[in-house]
């Protein structure tokens, strides 16, 4: 890290703290599962620490794999989590289900997350952007920059990557195939599929996992490929010829949900206010590739200018963009991912 970013990184540590209650409360730990690795790491550091200091307790972490932990814990009746970090649409899925706590107005009046990064027992904590990454060893000149390119085969021969999975692929066609970016929802499912079919015989794989999709990339195995930005960004980084492009990226977030019938509550409540605030947010950026969810963040001074333009959720970046909807994919992600894997077994 640099003298710059660790300084920056302490100064607004200080901030942060020095405008906390440094109150204690009843309960005096708090758990909560995340992804574990480097980003948990980042989420220590960048927030857990904070709420530590803040209101004078301890956090206990633990690691969660997906929802199916969640609706492990709400079934036994007497859950270890108070708080955990979900994927995207999990996190309207679970709601949906009944199975996580309602959020309070206060929280959910913080300001600077919007409407479509939230709902009412869940609330983003972080943006990431699933982006089209090229090879440029392959793509020297005129690269690709849109959906319609990743299609156009004529002018971009060579393999293609993208997910094993319905989710960003239903809408990256329907962008391809000249839909505008606002008027996706709901998707035409028919209109998807008929123009995933025009490209399925160049996607040399479908990826299963972040790690895969990044190393088909390194590897040369494909020219171009549908990736989460921070996995394009890491190989990019260790040298690989691989550079993204913002346009038309489909902004995705992750985001904070209280299992239901969580002992601490509270205190769970208190902790996502805590982190979701503005220049709380913004610390992420300091220690990992990951956006704020919260857009104020990029207003507190806290992210160096060089980092904030490299960040999925930075406004410029936003705005070449849209919001996957979180609620579409709640209500149809278990009929369409069946609808798909009979489409790439045809």
């Amino acid at each position: 890290m640099s003298i710059r970013r660790t300084l920056l990184t302490a100064t607004a540590l200080t901030a942060v703290v020095a405008s906390g209650t440094g109150t204690a409360l009843a309960q005096d730990t708090l758990t909560i599962a995340s992804w574990g690795g480097a980003y948990q790491e980042a989420q220590r550091k960048a927030w857990f620490d904070v709420v530590e200091e803040e209101l004078g307790i301890k956090i206990i972490e633990d690691t969660t794999s997906g929802p199916a932990d969640v609706r492990v814990q709400v079934a036994s009746g007497s859950p270890t989590w108070d708080l955990t970090q979900q994927g995207n649409y999990s996190c309207a899925l679970l709601e949906k289900e009944g199975n996580v706590e309602m959020l309070t107005e206060e929280v959910l009046a913080v300001p600077g997350i919007p409407d479509s990064m939230k709902g009412e027992g869940w609330i983003s904590n972080l943006v990431y952007g699933a982006v089209l990454a090229r090879n440029d060893d392959a793509f020297p000149d005129d690269k690709p920059n849109s959906w319609a390119d990743f299609w156009d085969t004529e002018t971009y021969p060579g393999p293609r990557s993208m997910r094993r999975s319905p989710v960003y692929n239903l809408e990256a066609a329907l962008i391809a195939d000249g839909v505008p970016m606002d008027e996706l929802y709901p998707l035409d499912i028919e209109r998807a599929f008929n123009k995933l079919e025009e490209l399925k015989g160049d996607v040399g794989v479908w990826w299963s996992s972040g790690a895969q999709s990044a190393q088909v990339l390194q590897d040369g195995e494909v020219d171009m490929a549908m990736v989460w930005n921070g996995r394009a960004q890491s190989i990019a980084d260790e040298g690989a010829p691989v550079s993204i492009t913002w346009n038309e990226q489909i902004v995705l977030t992750d985001c904070w949900v209280i299992p239901k019938g969580a002992k601490n509550k509270d205190l769970a409540m208190k902790a996502i206010e805590i982190m979701s605030r503005p220049e709380v947010q913004a610390r992420i950026a300091l220690f990992i590739n990951y956006g704020p969810a919260n857009a104020d963040a990029f207003d507190t001074g806290v992210i160096p200018e060089d980092v904030a333009q490299g960040l999925p959720s930075h406004p410029d970046n936003t705005a070449k963009g849209f919001v996957l909807d979180s609620d579409y994919w709640a209500e149809n992600v278990d009929q369409l991912t069946q609808d798909f894997d009979f489409f790439i077994q045809d």
